[in-house]
């Protein structure tokens, strides 16, 4: 296993995550990442994955930090913020059980884009870049399935933002031409 981030070590570390893999695969329903993986490939994946209990108001992830690690909330919120051109923290998301965060930092290795505070209690999973890349090579298999969910996941999420994108572009080359 790797070593534990230093970001995460103020939360209480609570082991690997295969006891509790059947959290994880009730949580399916609400999570992209897992929701076409079955008992057996869960579990299989919560042996590569640490755990954390974080007390409310526990901050995660700090933007602008180093990150190669992502994390799916088992139990609790993250809230999820972002900071203004005014450096003033706005919320963006709550998140709840079943939601992943971080994930472009684990593969891309750039700064977070954001600060995850926990909102309550929170139960979080941890997969590391490293223990991905020892799935990949020893479970080749389940390694492209995750691979394939998160670029799923990921394109899904730029579409999202794409689309707001536009309509804000709308909205205001629509106030500039009534000005005009």
């Amino acid at each position: 296993m790797p070593e534990r981030p230093q970001q995460l070590s103020h939360l209480e570390y609570l082991g690997d995550a295969t006891k509790f893999a059947g959290q994880m695969h009730a949580l399916i329903p609400k999570c992209a990442l897992l929701e076409n993986f079955s008992q057996a490939e869960v579990q299989l994946l919560a042996h590569f994955m640490d755990v954390y209990r974080a007390a409310a108001t526990s901050e995660i992830i700090r933007e602008g930090d180093g990150g190669d690690f992502m994390l799916m909330v088992i139990e609790g919120t993250v809230e999820v913020h972002k900071r203004d051109r005014w450096n003033t923290q706005q919320l963006l998301a709550s998140v709840d059980a079943g939601r992943t965060l971080g994930e472009m930092s684990m593969i891309d290795g750039e700064p977070r884009f954001a600060t995850c505070i926990a909102a309550a209690p929170t139960v979080i999973a941890v997969l590391h870049r490293e223990s991905l890349a020892r799935i990949i090579v020893e479970q080749p298999l389940l390694g492209a399935k995750i691979l394939m969910e998160l670029v799923l996941m990921l394109s899904q999420r730029l579409r999202q933002d794409a689309g707001g994108a536009l309509g804000l572009l709308d909205e205001q080359s629509q106030g500039a031409a009534s000005i005009l």
